[in-house]
């Protein structure tokens, strides 16, 4: 779990509460933006809404389909101004080898990201651990560099589709 509320998704198993997952972001987000005193209109919510709706990253067109398809007349820079603004609160992440968004389960915090990305099924799981955000630190402090934030992307296969054998050229080789 995390920020008490979000629950962390696992590849692994059936037990996941989809609409609890769904529900608790939701919270989560008018939590957030009422801290920071922003506010989380009705299209931003729906754009939440619709990044949650799966743990598979979207890209934008993807949400602005589902827009849509819900009858609203939305632009590509409405759709990108919501996913913007969920960005800068922390309430979504970028997948950037993507050109995705995912939702955040820790929301508010916005220097860090790491992921797991299945190349098979299109599931990704966000990690934060807290050894590999400190290992980054020390090594960037070493080198004098400041980070302001830091996404790590790692692909592969998750074990549902392991199980189907969707293993690439590469990983056969081993």
């Amino acid at each position: 779990m995390a920020n008490g509320n979000l629950t962390k998704h696992s590849f692994l198993g059936d037990e996941h509460d989809h609409n609890r997952c769904l529900n608790a972001a939701l919270a989560e987000a008018d939590r957030v933006c009422g801290k920071r005193g922003v506010r989380l209109t009705p299209l931003r919510r729906r754009v939440l809404e619709i990044v949650w709706q799966s743990h598979k990253p979207l890209g934008a067109y993807s949400v602005l389909e589902t827009l849509h398809a819900d009858g609203r007349s939305a632009s590509p820079p409405t759709a990108y101004r919501a996913l913007d603004f969920l960005l800068e609160q922390g309430l979504v992440h970028r997948i950037a080898s993507l050109n995705a968004f995912i939702g955040c389960t820790r929301p508010g915090h916005i220097e860090t990201g790491q992921f797991l990305i299945c190349h098979g099924c299109g599931s990704a799981v966000e990690l934060n651990d807290g050894d590999v955000k400190r290992a980054i630190i020390r090594s960037a402090v070493s080198h004098g560099f400041e980070i302001q934030q830091h996404t790590i992307e790692v692909s592969g296969l998750c074990p549902n589709c392991l199980k189907t054998d969707h293993r690439g050229p590469l990983s056969r080789m081993r």
